[in-house]
């Protein structure tokens, strides 16, 4: 476990002393912040029969600002490790390839963590400002940000899949990027062709990120997505240690 945290902390140096993560958490902050004014601003012309807590995890600036820093934030975990040649001494180490895979995983979940952490603050000041709650009960919060948290881990063990896979940053951003459009769009099969069978439909609501965050937003809790995504993430880890271990030898 020390070995682990070792690595963990080099990982997360490494974020923080990169330019570029600044650049991200700043358009972050600032696409974020456009949300939540977007959906204030969007509320404040009638009645509505939705929480800010909803509003604010259900549009489309909210689904783009989300989707878009998975590639950014992996593309570097492995590719630059195979492209500058450090990870022949990092494989030489007295570490093994789980502990090392793991570390750049979970540095990229703590960096995705610090990049929501500030959306707090937007509903903290809504009801300090207008003195009325963002959410019917607490349960909105935690279910958005438990889903939040379950679609990152995922999309996260993607990106790191495909920084395993190349040497390049920009390919490793591309595959990833594209493979995580094709996963979210199947939540819009339904609404291209709302004439499928009932099965089908079935599964396109099973598999959607639309339906799970829209459903955990109003704070009801269902099971199977977080079987889906914890079940998904430990398959694409696995995948992600298998081509590592491949690359290495090869190396």
């Amino acid at each position: 476990m020390r070995k682990f945290f070792i690595l963990w902390q080099r990982e997360v140096a490494v974020y923080f002393r990169s330019p570029a993560a600044y650049v991200i958490l700043f358009f972050f902050l600032l696409l974020t912040g456009f949300n939540f004014w977007f959906v204030l601003n969007a509320m404040n012309r009638g009645p509505s029969s939705v929480s800010v807590v909803e509003a604010y995890f259900n549009t489309v600036f909210f689904w783009f600002g989300f989707v878009l820093p998975f590639p950014l934030v992996t593309m570097r975990l492995f590719a630059e490790e195979y492209k500058l040649g450090t990870i022949e001494s990092l494989m030489t180490a007295p570490v093994r390839d789980g502990q090392v895979l793991l570390a750049k995983y979970f540095s990229a979940v703590f960096f995705y963590a610090v990049l929501w952490l500030p959306s707090l603050l937007y509903f903290v000041v809504f009801q300090w400002q207008t003195r009325l709650a963002a959410a019917p009960a607490v349960g909105s919060f935690l279910g958005a940000y438990a889903m939040l948290l379950l679609i990152g881990l995922l999309y996260l063990a993607i990106g790191c899949l495909a920084s395993a896979l190349t040497r390049n940053q920009v390919v490793a951003a591309i595959i990833s990027f594209a493979t995580i459009v094709i996963l979210f769009s199947w939540g819009y099969f339904t609404r291209f062709f709302p004439n499928i069978s009932p099965g089908l439909r079935d599964l396109t609501s099973y598999l959607s990120p639309l339906e799970h965050m829209a459903l955990f937003s109003q704070g009801l809790f269902d099971t199977r997505p977080v079987v889906l995504y914890l079940s998904g993430t430990a398959m694409v880890l696995f995948f992600t240690f298998q081509v590592f271990q491949y690359r290495r030898w090869k190396v």
